[in-house]
């Protein structure tokens, strides 16, 4: 199994990246994938997460309202579309799956599961003021 994220770079305060995930070995459907990031110095955090079949998202707080999840099952790829972004934004992006339709949490809330099966490289984002 293989995930490789790209699309990461440096981009200005206000601009858009999209990142995606493509996957080798695995197929989305029944699995969970998140993005998760790492800023230097701090702690893993989840960004958002969508199931299949059934395409449920989640997102953290901090980015709900300008990051979309979503996934092409023929590409086998998961993207994330990044607006508006914000220096804290910046750090390195990875993508993550699992066979589980409920890696994501409950329905009504994002609970990012940090042991997740499979994981990406990780690709830089950059934002700059």
């Amino acid at each position: 199994v293989q995930l490789v994220e790209s699309g990461g770079g440096l981009v200005q305060v206000g601009g858009s990246l999209r990142l995606s995930c493509a996957a080798s070995g695995i197929t989305f459907d029944l699995h969970s994938i998140g993005w998760f990031r790492q800023a230097p110095g701090k702690e893993r955090e989840g960004v958002s997460c969508i199931t299949s079949p059934d395409g449920r998202t989640y997102y953290s707080d901090s980015v709900k309202g300008r990051f979309t999840i979503s996934t092409d099952n023929a590409k086998n790829t998961v993207y994330l579309q990044m607006n508006n972004l914000k220096p804290e934004d910046t750090a390195v992006y990875y993508c993550a799956a699992e066979q589980s339709t409920y890696a994501c949490g409950p329905a009504d809330e994002y609970r990012p599961r940090y042991s997740m099966d499979y994981w990406g490289q990780g690709t830089l984002v950059t934002v700059s003021s």
